[in-house]
């Protein structure tokens, strides 16, 4: 049944009811818990004073947040405001070459924040890389390229490296192991372009003006060279209509939202209570059901600011970056395009699937660096990959296809939606073992699964089932709005 199989208004209103009212029940029970455990011993290191006038303590549990809009804000502004006034000059003056003007100010920026060792590793990297990239075998390029990420992530060869590294700031870590590894998957996705190059070769000089464009270096997204290199060399630089009150609106939605996270965290603990397991058992099936849920949406909303914030200024540049969600599970882009897509195909055959995800997540996996939970975390979400296709081959055995062809098409909608109930919170758990722990994520299961069956089970699988709709309902008007532009187009 297609996309557009439409629900009654009124079933759609209880839908958002049920998730409105069950949001605010497990809301309510959240904050009452992080209210009474704000000086609690075991959050005493995570659970800190924040603004003053709301009287309450904020939730510091999550270092890349509290560094990127307190310690190192002011730093972080400067080096992209900097670089937004650079760019804007050289594309007033000299569009034909911004693309240079990128460059400098990227490898200047990258040697005043992590020195001139730093750099010099970047860029051997870059020069082994391109030396494999003009033999023009792609087999040799992935080989090169998981090396080379693989010595970043693999000890000891990692902790080799970041030894020549001087210095003792809070994020070097961070960038140091950002920079790195988002520098070898932008020179695989160099290299692999120029083995689809017919003619000649692309310079290093090409690589290392897509290596070095500031916004991306650290923190991505990743965009494909060919893309870039397409865009970056564009002179005659023209702006769509309303494409400017798009790009305001985007870093004002995004400055509302850091705002709003930074209110939440005082208000509401959910990063620091799944660290204390102790405590953890004493909540309830709905406390334990809206904390997996919050903590996955917290991370999607973070991964939104955080690359909202970099696709913004890449829009000043007039580059056309990946958009959420794509970019927001950063080898979206890059994984796509050379693994997933490529291996797969069309995704309708069951072993070229398997062989597509695995070597998908084996990427992610020593992206993620090799340990035990990423391993789990890997494998679960592998299988729930495949798992989604061989049910959807199941139904489509004459038996099934045959009923469903019987149904109306908001009924077929409806028990599709059962089963997407079902896999969304799937995903869910998968991912609260890499944003949590493993333990968090078992107490969690067996909770919702075993010890609260059948009252616990049933209600939450209704209560996702009701925003799975709500989800449908709006792919289907997107969906209505794009086909009625597209035909506007066409006449």
């Amino acid at each position: 049944m297609g996309i557009k199989a439409a629900l009654p208004s009124y079933e759609l209103g209880l839908y958002a009811l049920v998730v409105l009212c069950a949001i605010i029940y497990s809301g309510h029970d959240i904050f009452e818990t992080s209210r009474e455990s704000m000086n609690r011993k075991t959050f005493r290191e995570n659970i800190r004073p924040g603004w003053h006038y709301f009287g309450r303590k904020m939730d510091t549990a999550d270092f890349e947040w509290a560094m990127w809009f307190t310690s190192f804000r002011n730093f972080i502004i400067f080096a992209l405001s900097g670089h937004v006034l650079f760019a804007k000059i050289c594309s007033m003056t000299a569009p034909q070459h911004r693309s240079v003007i990128y460059m400098v100010y990227g490898v200047a920026a990258v040697f005043g924040t992590m020195g001139g060792t730093y750099l010099m590793i970047v860029l051997a990297h870059c020069l082994v890389l391109y030396t494999v990239a003009l033999a023009k075998q792609k087999w040799l390029c992935f080989v090169a390229g998981l090396c080379s990420l693989a010595s970043f992530k693999v000890e000891p060869f990692s902790t080799w490296q970041n030894g020549f590294v001087t210095g003792t700031f809070d994020l070097q870590d961070v960038l140091f192991y950002g920079g790195t590894g988002f520098s070898i998957m932008r020179c695989m996705s160099f290299a692999l372009e120029n083995c689809e190059r017919k003619e000649g070769n692309f310079s290093i000089f090409a690589l290392l003006k897509y290596n070095f464009y500031l916004p991306f270096f650290f923190f991505g997204p990743v965009m494909t060279f060919d893309r870039f290199h397409d865009q970056v060399h564009v002179s005659d630089l023209q702006r769509k209509q309303n494409e400017m009150w798009h790009i305001r609106l985007h870093a004002l939605v995004h400055l509302v939202a850091i705002a709003a996270v930074d209110v939440f965290f005082h208000f509401f603990y959910i990063l620091t209570i799944p660290s204390d397991m102790k405590f953890v058992h004493r909540l309830s099936d709905w406390a334990l059901a809206g904390l997996a849920y919050s903590n996955l949406v917290y991370d999607w909303v973070k991964a939104a600011v955080m690359f909202g914030v970099i696709n913004t200024i890449a829009r000043l540049d007039h580059l056309d970056p990946p958009q959420p969600p794509k970019c927001i599970t950063m080898l979206y882009v890059f994984a796509e395009t050379y693994v997933y897509d490529y291996i797969g195909k069309n995704h309708d055959h069951i072993l070229k699937e398997l062989l597509a995800t695995v070597s998908t997540f084996a990427v992610t996996t020593l992206w993620l660096g090799p340990c035990e939970i990423v391993y789990i975390w890997s494998v679960c979400n592998c299988f729930g990959l495949n798992f989604e296709l061989w049910v959807q081959k199941f139904f489509q055995l004459p038996t099934f296809a045959g009923m469903e062809a019987k149904m109306s098409e908001a009924m077929s909608r409806r028990i599709r939606g059962f089963f997407g109930a079902a896999n969304f919170w799937a995903i869910v758990l998968y991912n609260v073992l890499a944003l949590n722990s493993l333990d968090f994520a078992i107490v969690v299961s067996r909770r919702i699964l075993l010890a609260g069956f059948p009252l616990s089970t049933l209600s939450i699988w209704f209560i996702t089932y009701c925003g799975v709709q709500l989800i449908k309902e709006r792919e289907r008007l997107l969906a209505i709005l794009e086909e009625k532009e597209g035909k506007q187009k066409g006449e």
